[in-house]
């Protein structure tokens, strides 16, 4: 949590001027749902008024990056599958965005495919490793999950990864986007259809950065040891 906290304050104050802490997450399954609207009687003032009942018309699955020093949602991918060659090519589309001499911290939750062996295999690329990476489920970097999280973060690669704690989805900044994203359009929305679905979202990545986009207003700091230690024994 303090890693996560120090690393968002410092791109926000511009103290890092060639890091860029980039924020990424997937909203999965949103229902494109078409629902019933009909008039209220003239008694009760003959409003329009959205009924229970609506058709489901399919999902689709949103992939997004947020540039947590500005607010600005850099890359975004909208489409029917979410899986470890998905969540791969688009962190590779977003890092070849950004400057190449610059930094890029990738900040992600521990889900199986933020922690992949196609990951792992196109930072020992980049970074010009020599070395056998093992067998996934057997030896080597690519062993476990542990293993493969445990190169991915490391600290002098260019593309480096910082992953949340579990259960600490909320640290992650592109979360508070989704919410607004839910609120705005997916809660309230009528969607005839997966495509008019994605062009409304589409819709609102644009305006949020021509009229939304802004650096977080970021106070917590992280919990101290006494303050968990408090927590923990319920005093």
């Amino acid at each position: 949590m303090a890693l996560i906290c120090e690393l968002i304050l410092g791109v926000i104050s511009h103290r890092w001027p060639n890091v860029h802490l980039i924020s990424i997450d997937e909203k999965t399954g949103i229902q494109a749902i078409e629902r019933k609207v009909e008039r209220a009687p003239e008694s009760q003032g003959g409003h329009k008024r959205v009924e229970y009942e609506y058709i489901r018309h399919g999902t689709t699955t949103l992939i997004a990056a947020n540039n947590v020093e500005d607010g600005q949602v850099i890359n975004h991918h909208l489409g029917p599958t979410r899986d470890e060659i998905d969540y791969a090519d688009f962190v590779k589309q977003t890092v070849y965005s950004l400057p190449q001499m610059d930094q890029i911290i990738i900040l992600a939750d521990q889900l199986n495919i933020h922690l992949s062996e196609t990951l792992v295999r196109w930072i020992a690329q980049m970074e010009e490793y020599e070395i056998d990476l093992g067998i996934k489920g057997k030896k080597g970097i690519l062993k476990s999950k542990a293993s493969r999280r445990a190169f991915l973060e490391r600290k002098h690669h260019r593309v480096r990864f910082v992953f949340t704690p579990k259960h600490c989805s909320w640290l992650n900044p592109i979360e508070n986007w989704f919410a607004n994203l839910q609120r705005h359009v997916i809660k309230n929305g009528n969607f005839s259809s997966v495509n008019e679905l994605e062009t409304k979202i589409n819709a609102y990545i644009e305006f949020h950065n021509h009229e939304r986009a802004k650096p977080l207003k970021w106070k917590f700091n992280g919990f101290v040891k006494n303050e968990i230690l408090h927590n923990h024994n319920g005093q």
